[in-house]
């Protein structure tokens, strides 16, 4: 039976514009649903909207429509954008699907006939843009401590959920389970939250409409994050265990931007444990871009628009950028200018220039045809072992989320490649036919060494690796057993590369 990996992005709300931290987790997950296909698993790569509340609501009202033809009208720009980037997920949930609203009420019913959801009055500062209360302690001079802008004092009925009771269960299970928060940074700090004591969730509204009634009790909607979290397991079809529920869950990875760290690492296993189901396996929370060091706003017309990019720099580069630049979990600085030094030096001279090389020696030196290699020399059989150890080095790497040092990885066997073609000079060899052998086992190595690096960069760069593969005559599946050395058959006839990614010259802007 096929091993299975379920990797969820959060839903993204829809009163946003997709941005580059959208497209970050999403590319994240994308990379790694595509590496772990490439492995051999069944993977579900799941992503999607969360289309309600009072921010929607008030947001449709002001431009004159309802609150699903504003969702209906943004949920296109997130899937467009997904669809320009390459992503390539198995499902999209939008919380105003009967599916979810199912689920949710399910979830909500079989939680509150257990005693954990009761009947009570909450009065708190409110947050209207991040559908957020806080406390008096909390507030910052008497505002939001997350946004910087005013509160309002609400007092409503509210349906409320004993997270209180799941305190020593939740700190006992992440003290077990060293992994399931990520990184150990982001583990510590939601180690000390739980630590000052959890407090009853308000999991209910009265003060609008736009969400899913509370089961049996339709004055109030259920209130964001118990509807929002819960997506992950109404797309695999709970409460029924037969289908894709029973299948994928609990889940491998919820990949998320540190801010809502808290909803994911300290709500949503209290909620599953209430539920008396199997909590996620790992919460991975990466960092924040910045632009040129600021933090990225509106007011400072800033925020980097993932579209411009593509069309600026191709989509590749845009992928390989985001995953390369900054280790997963910190936060990175974006800039025009390291995107193009990225461009120019590992894209266009490294990976590039080493399939140009190898591709025109061979088309001058063989005819274009994948030659038979001798007896592998000591030169030879370093280059061969690192890139076999690439190969187990960058899987546990992805099983760590760790994208960058896996490129890194990946590009130390490029550079060899480069320094291997320098040492070994297969120009001076041509010109020996004494060293024909010689250089057949050289120009074989170069070769197959580049099918291995571009089947994996095939989950990171999927429309380069399958060029560049094209040109080694390499068409097969990437998958696991692509992986080993020496699969490239002699006799394979390749195509001389164009430049996968030509240098950008002009200053950028």
């Amino acid at each position: 039976m096929n091993r299975t990996y379920y990797i969820t992005t959060p839903i993204y709300y829809v009163n946003d514009v997709p941005h580059i931290g959208h497209a970050y987790t999403t590319l994240a997950a994308d990379v790694l649903a595509r590496y772990k296909k490439m492995r051999g698993y069944d993977v579900f790569f799941l992503t999607g909207s969360d289309e309600h509340g009072q921010k929607v609501e008030k947001a449709a009202n002001s431009a004159g429509e309802t609150p699903l033809e504003l969702a209906d009208r943004v949920v296109k720009r997130f899937q467009s954008l997904w669809e320009r980037l390459d992503i390539d997920y198995t499902d999209f949930i939008r919380t105003t699907q009967e599916r979810h609203k199912k689920g949710v009420s399910h979830l909500f019913t079989k939680v509150m006939e257990k005693g954990d959801i009761y009947l009570g009055e909450y009065e708190d500062w409110y947050c209207t843009p991040c559908e957020a209360f806080w406390t008096e302690t909390q507030l910052m001079d008497g505002k939001c401590p997350d946004c910087n802008r005013p509160v309002d004092k609400l007092k409503e009925e509210s349906y409320f959920f004993r997270m209180s009771k799941y305190q020593d269960q939740l700190l006992a299970h992440i003290e077990a389970n060293p992994d399931f928060i990520q990184p150990k940074s982001r583990r510590n700090e939601i180690i000390s939250f739980v630590k000052e004591g959890l407090r009853d969730l308000s999991v209910s509204r009265t003060s609008f409409t736009w969400g899913i009634p509370v089961p049996g009790n339709d004055k109030h909607v259920i209130y964001v994050w118990f509807d929002a979290l819960t997506n992950y397991i109404t797309a695999l079809g709970y409460p029924d265990e037969a289908g894709n529920f029973g299948t994928y869950w609990p889940v491998d990875v919820h990949l998320i931007g540190k801010d809502i760290l808290r909803f994911h690492a300290v709500y949503w296993p209290t909620f599953l444990m209430a539920a008396e189901l199997p909590l996620p396996r790992k919460v991975f929370a990466h960092g924040w871009w910045t632009v040129e060091g600021q933090k990225m706003s509106k007011s400072l017309q800033n925020v980097v628009e993932p579209n411009m990019l593509i069309e600026k720099y191709g989509v590749d580069a845009v992928r390989y950028f985001l995953l390369r630049e900054v280790p997963f979990g910190l936060d990175g600085d974006f800039s025009h200018t390291a995107l193009v030094h990225r461009i120019n030096s590992d894209l266009a001279n490294d990976l590039g220039n080493l399939l140009s090389r190898s591709t025109a020696m061979t088309s001058k030196y063989f005819g274009g045809v994948v030659p038979e290699p001798a007896a592998l020399q000591e030169i030879d059989e370093a280059y061969r072992a690192k890139t076999v150890e690439m190969v187990h080095q960058v899987d546990g790497l992805m099983d760590e989320q760790a994208f960058s040092k896996a490129l890194q990885c990946i590009w130390e066997v490029i550079s060899a490649g480069n320094k291997y073609i320098d040492e070994t000079a297969p120009w001076t060899l041509a010109k020996d036919p004494d060293k024909k052998d010689r250089l057949a086992t050289v120009m074989y190595c170069l070769l197959e060494s580049q099918r291995i690096v571009n089947t994996l960069l095939s989950a990171f760069m999927p429309k380069t690796a399958v060029k560049a593969l094209s040109c080694l005559g390499w068409t097969s599946p990437a998958n696991d057993t692509a992986l080993a050395w020496g699969l490239l058959a002699p006799g394979t006839v390749i195509a001389k590369a164009e430049p996968l990614f030509p240098r950008i010259e002009e200053k950028p802007e």
